[in-house]
């Protein structure tokens, strides 16, 4: 990789090659779009997809947007995050092509990329990491354009930065970092480039209407940034974990790829910003609770910067079958860990949700709302379901359209509350003391069971059934509001 490459200038192109590479992973997503279930935050963002607003109280308007685009069935939903991912490799690709990269390099970021776990998880679920990761690998390689000669090149930056901010705020911590990587090592002419002040006006110009809304609401996302930080979220670690964690977001077996990337950018006079943002960034995220993977959108660069480096050390058969086999049983295990490939009766018996936490939150849903339609039509009109979480006011809504359910989790707590004066209440996910503690004349009714014996958040919960609340609903919803 050299310094002095311009985007002019760069080496032979592999992007029918790469582009096939990404088209395969996205084919792949497609065909096992269907397996297991819907996952916990997909079916938040169906119901959202039914109130789209400006902002939401945990996430921008994107991905609910994404939701309604696919539809409400499992295979419509998650054709567009197979779609991104494709165009991650793709981007992947283009960026080594552009740091100089030959079209061997070129071919094995992509690989490389399309192999990762992070890229076959988001890809197969539609998440604000979805988007998002795509959004990372956008700008960084707008910024690999756009740094050796400045210029208009600049406004792709902000209008991909200001596109993902009203995904998901994590863009702008990658802004910050990129910034402080310009300050702290150059290439400084960069700073007295107007076009790039240009470009920060237009990603804060595409972003401010959700900062309006967030200001117009009481700006909630910094209470979900508060709880996230105190370990609230579902996939929340301990700070010290963020650095480890990065062993696993690629593939154990591919960490030298991009450990070459990181020193390969360090060595240059162009790209040294990168390897800095990424430092700061590990930094800020554990000085502030921030998950391990919030740092992944760092890879497509490291990647397509460590490839070269990695083919040189390659030069001898015995190297090449190394790196090929690294290459290989690393698909192998993340395709095992990150898609539906182990028959679902089955995954009680592997340590797949032990390790990948997301996967067993793809099952249960339909059998919960099953269990919990089952307790409403043996009540009189007018029973209600309160729903502890969002996962299970979303599921019901989608399994079980015939109940009125409700939830105080985050936006869920917007989209409407039970009317006055109370009748009964069938309630899910909270534990008794809560349960006893808000309701009267309150009892077991059933339990859930996902009928595979898998272990997640939600089995062998209890189904309450309980008298009207001791409260007015609207006297007891601030108690039943939370950001989490």
């Amino acid at each position: 990789m050299s310094s002095t490459r311009s985007p002019s200038a760069i080496g032979s192109d592999a992007r029918v090659g790469v582009t096939a590479i990404g088209v395969v992973l996205t084919a792949l997503l497609v065909a096992l779009s269907s397996g297991y279930g819907y996952h916990r935050d997909e079916l938040y963002f169906l119901e959202a997809s039914r109130h789209l607003a400006l902002g939401f109280v945990d996430q921008g308007p994107l991905t609910p947007v994404f939701a309604l685009v696919g539809g409400d069935s499992l295979m419509g939903l998650r054709v567009l995050p197979a779609v991104f991912a494709g165009l991650v490799v793709l981007v992947t690709g283009l960026i080594a092509r552009d740091l100089g990269g030959s079209r061997g390099a070129q071919l094995l970021a992509a690989g490389c990329t399309a192999v990762s776990a992070i890229v076959l998880q988001t890809g197969h679920l539609l998440s604000t990491t979805t988007f998002d990761l795509l959004v990372w690998a956008l700008v960084t390689w707008f910024v690999v354009r756009a740094l050796p000669g400045g210029g208009p090149r600049w406004l792709l930056v902000g209008l991909a930065a200001g596109v993902g901010l009203q995904n998901k705020m994590l863009v702008a911590f990658l802004l910050v970092g990129l910034l402080v990587g310009l300050l702290a090592t150059g290439p400084r002419r960069a700073l007295r480039d107007p076009w790039l002040w240009a470009a920060g006006l237009l990603a804060l110009l595409i972003w401010s209407p959700f900062l309006v809304w967030q200001a117009t609401h009481g700006r909630p996302m910094l209470e979900l940034s508060a709880s996230i930080a105190a370990g609230g979220s579902t996939s929340s670690e301990p700070w010290w974990l963020i650095v480890p964690f990065q062993a696993v977001l690629v593939s154990p077996l591919l960490i030298p790829v991009w450990v070459a990337g990181l020193v390969a950018l360090w060595r240059t006079r162009t790209y040294r910003l990168f390897p800095v943002a990424a430092a700061v960034l590990a930094v800020v995220f554990m000085a502030t609770g921030g998950k391990p993977y919030y740092l992944c959108g760092f890879y497509p660069v490291l990647l397509a910067a460590g490839a070269g480096p990695t083919l040189r050390w390659a030069h001898t058969r015995v190297r090449a079958a190394l790196l090929g086999a690294a290459v290989a049983l690393g698909a192998l295990v993340n395709v095992v860990l990150m898609l539906p490939v182990v028959p679902v009766g089955e995954l009680a018996e592997t340590p797949i949700t032990a390790m990948v936490a997301d996967v067993g939150e793809t099952v249960g849903w339909p059998e919960l709302a099953g269990t919990v339609a089952g307790v409403v039509a043996a009540q009189p009109p007018g029973t209600v379901v309160l729903a502890a979480n969002y996962g299970e006011a979303g599921a019901l809504r989608r399994f079980a359209p015939q109940l009125a359910v409700f939830s105080g989790h985050n936006s869920f707590a917007d989209w409407g509350t039970p009317a006055d004066p109370a009748g009964r209440t069938v309630v899910v996910g909270y534990l008794e003391a809560v349960v006893r503690g808000w309701f009267t004349a309150c009892a077991p009714a059933a339990e859930i069971d996902n009928r595979v014996g898998l272990d997640n958040q939600e089995q062998g919960r209890t189904v309450w059934l309980c008298g009207p609340p001791q409260q007015t609903w609207a006297e007891l919803w601030p108690q039943v509001r939370r950001v989490g």
